[in-house]
Parts: structure tokens; C-alpha cells; sequence
């Protein structure tokens, strides 16, 4: 009896291990960090859009399903071709962030599946840039509006995913591709006009100092005059006097002649 019992014991627990084992996978669920989960349930109302599981270790019922998003930035890449406004063809190469909403993934799950960037972001990113780019001409793309373009591309963008519970963290042109020869156009034309800006600096530099040699050719004018206004023959003379005093106490040998054509002292180096 005692042998017959322990034998069904272990078939017991051997049969219990081998459930065990089958729907492990399905009852005790690992989150990993940067992904969140939204269960459904097959006996219970279905998918329970509200209620999101966090990173971390979970468990569930074997008949329900937890589907993990994974919540963290991500970047892609898009090449594209698209007219401009003149109808040139232009090769654009983008590069966005996205991601979905962490506390809308439910949501996302219900209307859309874990497939929304091939169905919902790459659509709306290709859209915005044709329409925001055919607006504009090749020359504005490729130098003065490229900040602004891209600007555009990203708001019509952002608005359109919103609605569809992803968020949009960036789009940025990372290069631009026009034909051959329209290109070699453009950067003749930025050549010519920056040789024009350099043309009119210089034009401009000259043209100040001229104007600051004519204020200092006037100023010395106007000192020149002042000085002979107040230089009269009486005070050139006593300023003669004071200089020949102070030569006739210096200790160097010299004569003085008193009485020149001037009327002022004359002093003759006897050295």
C-alpha cells in the first residue's frame, strides 16, 4: 500500500511539474525595462486597455495574453524622392524619433497592432514631406528654408500620430540630393552673391575711412586755426625770450647775440 501510494504521488507530481513546465512561459511573464504591457483576456472582457503593467515580473493566468510594447525612443530613416514646387525631382534622406504613448498602449494595441510604424508613421512622415516640400523651390530646400521645411515636416507630422497615440520626438533633413546641374546652379549663384556681399563690404570700409580722413584733415584744420588765432607777434616773442633764457643758463659753451632780424636773441654754439 505504502509503495502503490508513494507511486501515485510521484505520477501526481511528475504530471503537475510537466503542466508546470508547458505554461510557464504563459503564467509568469518578465517585463524587461523600457517596454510596458497591456493583457488580454479571453474570459474576462477581452483586452483591458486601461490597466498597463510596468517593467518587472508579472503572473497571469495561462489562457490570457500579455502583449509588451517596447516604450523608449526609437529613430528611423526615410529616403525619398519628391517634387518641388517647380517640379524638379529631389532626393530627400530624413531621419525621426519616435514612440508610442506609455500609457496609451492599449489603445494602439486595439486600433492599430504592434506594427504602427510601417502602418501608421512611415505613411504620415512620407505624406508631410511632399506635401510641405512641393510648396517650396529646389534653391530654398538646399540652403535659405531648410530649417523651416523641416520644422513644417515635423509639426504636420506630430499632429497627425498624435491622434493615433504615438508621439513624435524629431525630424530632421539629414541631407538633400538635387539634380547635377541645377546644384552646380545654386552654388554659382550663393558664390556670386557672397562675392557680391564681400564686394559691398569693402565698398563700405573705404567709404568710413574716407569720412573718418575728412573729420581729421577738418579737426586739424580747425586746431590750426584756433592756434593762429591766439599766436600774436607779442607772445611769439616773450616764448622766444623764456627759450633763450633757459639755453643761456644751460652749462654748454655758447654766444649770444642779442638783437636778430626778429628782434629775439640769437644763440650760436661755440662747440
Amino acid at each position: 500500500m505504502n509503495q502503490a501510494k508513494w507511486i501515485t504521488t510521484a505520477i501526481i507530481a511528475f504530471v503537475v511539474l510537466i503542466v508546470i513546465l508547458i505554461f510557464s512561459n504563459a503564467t509568469f511573464l518578465t517585463i524587461p525595462p523600457g517596454h510596458k504591457g497591456v493583457l488580454f483576456r479571453p474570459f474576462g472582457g477581452g483586452l483591458d486597455k486601461e490597466r498597463i503593467y510596468d517593467q518587472g515580473f508579472h503572473v497571469i493566468a495561462p489562457w490570457n495574453t500579455m502583449y509588451v510594447y517596447d516604450v523608449r525612443i526609437q529613430e528611423a530613416f526615410e529616403t525619398m524622392e519628391v517634387l518641388s514646387r517647380n517640379g524638379l525631382n529631389i532626393k530627400v534622406d530624413l531621419s525621426y524619433r519616435y514612440q508610442p504613448m506609455p500609457d496609451k498602449i492599449g489603445y494602439l494595441h486595439d486600433e492599430i497592432g504592434p506594427d504602427y510604424h510601417r502602418r501608421i508613421v512611415i505613411p504620415e512622415i512620407r505624406s508631410a514631406t511632399r506635401e510641405v516640400i512641393g510648396k517650396y523651390l529646389p534653391e530654398e530646400l538646399y540652403s535659405t528654408k531648410r530649417e523651416a521645411i523641416q520644422d513644417e515636416i515635423f509639426e504636420r507630422t506630430q499632429k497627425a500620430v498624435a491622434e493615433k497615440y504615438i508621439i513624435l520626438d524629431a525630424v530632421l533633413i539629414r541631407e538633400v540630393t538635387l539634380p547635377e546641374s541645377l546644384q552646380e546652379a545654386i552654388e554659382r549663384k550663393l558664390r556670386e552673391e557672397q562675392a557680391a556681399l564681400e564686394y559691398e563690404y569693402r565698398l563700405e570700409r573705404e567709404r568710413k575711412e574716407a569720412e573718418r580722413k575728412i573729420i581729421e584733415a577738418k579737426a586739424k584744420a580747425e586746431a590750426n586755426r584756433i592756434l593762429n588765432a591766439s599766436l600774436t607777434e607779442n607772445i611769439l616773442k616773450d616764448k622766444g625770450i623764456e627759450a633763450t633764457l633757459e639755453l643761456a643758463n644751460s652749462p654748454n659753451a655758447k654766444i649770444v647775440v642779442v638783437g636778430g632780424s626778429d628782434g629775439l636773441p640769437l644763440i650760436l654754439n661755440n662747440n
